[in-house]
């Protein structure tokens, strides 16, 4: 099975990751790199680590002088060409899944790039209303809104949209078991009291049930116990209403593992659940593989469901 690996923002840590995880999943797929062999090289000159000779790369052409930490256009449009490189190959076939290193939004936007992330850009490019959903083995959290203001959250919790996420979550993982849907309110809106919005959470469950045959939502959970461990028991997925409702308890319990996908696309997206980090990016900073070996395991995974 083929992957193809975006190699994120040239000045923060996915370069890094890519070359220290090289050895250990190189065996797992054929595993095909986005980038350029100057740029790799002089990743690799900086990081005191030899490029491996059986590195597959896929050029893109472009130049992007490494400046650690710093965020700027030229790598904003470099990480961006690496990621469109991988659409462009998985829509022919060439690829069965992508895998993507970490983005810098604001480079991306200082290079003119309309997207506020992978995911965003996936609904644009592939035509679909891909879902992006965090977690790891046994506990994920798919997010009905992700990046979007705080303030403009409730206006988009509605029966209708709700139902409609249910429905494409369920398309999209045929195999989950049982799935908590949160509340958008505190106490989950306390019967009306705090806020009406979990009235048509509520309904959209019943109907989501119904069309399914069978109870697979539950809900809407009061948020701030929806994540206690006897709640985790009865679930192995949760939608949370807003990024940081689900996210959160995410990293507290799960930061290094955890990994990021896009579900509802005709192929395998996954990416690790971190940022640039360049704060330690070229500074010796040691980084955990956890998170990106599991976006590759979980990519060979699904790729293999979907051949």
């Amino acid at each position: 099975m083929k992957i193809f690996v975006s190699i994120g923002d040239p000045n923060g840590i996915g370069l890094e990751i890519a070359l220290r995880s090289h050895s250990g999943v190189k065996d797992w797929g054929e595993i095909i790199y986005g980038v350029d062999e100057r740029v790799l090289f002089e990743a690799s000159q900086r990081l005191g680590i030899e490029v491996p000779q059986d590195m597959e790369c896929d050029p893109l052409g472009l130049e992007s002088p490494i400046a650690p930490g710093v965020i700027s256009k030229e790598a904003g449009r470099y990480s961006f060409e690496s990621f469109k490189k991988g659409v462009e190959r998985a829509k022919k076939g060439e690829v069965q899944a992508i895998v993507t290193l970490p983005v810098h939004k604001k480079a991306w936007s200082l290079a003119g790039i309309p997207y506020a992330g992978h995911t965003e850009a996936l609904r644009e490019m592939m035509g679909e209303e891909a879902i992006m959903m965090m977690g790891k083995e046994g506990f994920f959290i798919a997010l009905y809104t992700d990046h979007l203001p705080l303030s403009e959250v409730p206006q988009r919790v509605h029966e209708r949209g709700v139902e409609g996420f249910l429905r494409r979550l369920s398309h999209a993982l045929p195999a989950m078991k049982a799935c908590g849907v949160l509340g958008l309110n505190p106490h989950a809106g306390d019967q009306g009291v705090l806020g009406k919005e979990e009235e048509g959470i509520k309904r959209a469950i019943e109907r989501a049930n119904q069309a399914l045959g069978r109870e697979l939502f539950f809900g809407p959970l009061v948020p701030d116990v929806a994540f206690i461990p006897s709640w985790r028991a009865k679930f192995d997925h949760y939608v949370a209403m807003y990024h940081d409702q689900g996210l959160i308890a995410l990293k507290i319990l799960y930061f290094e593992e955890s990994i990021n996908l896009s579900l509802g696309l005709p192929f395998v997206r996954t990416s690790v659940d971190h940022g640039t980090a360049f704060d330690i990016a070229y500074r010796g900073g040691n980084p955990s593989l956890l998170s990106y070996q599991n976006a590759i395991k979980m990519a060979l995974k699904l790729g293999s469901d979907k051949r």
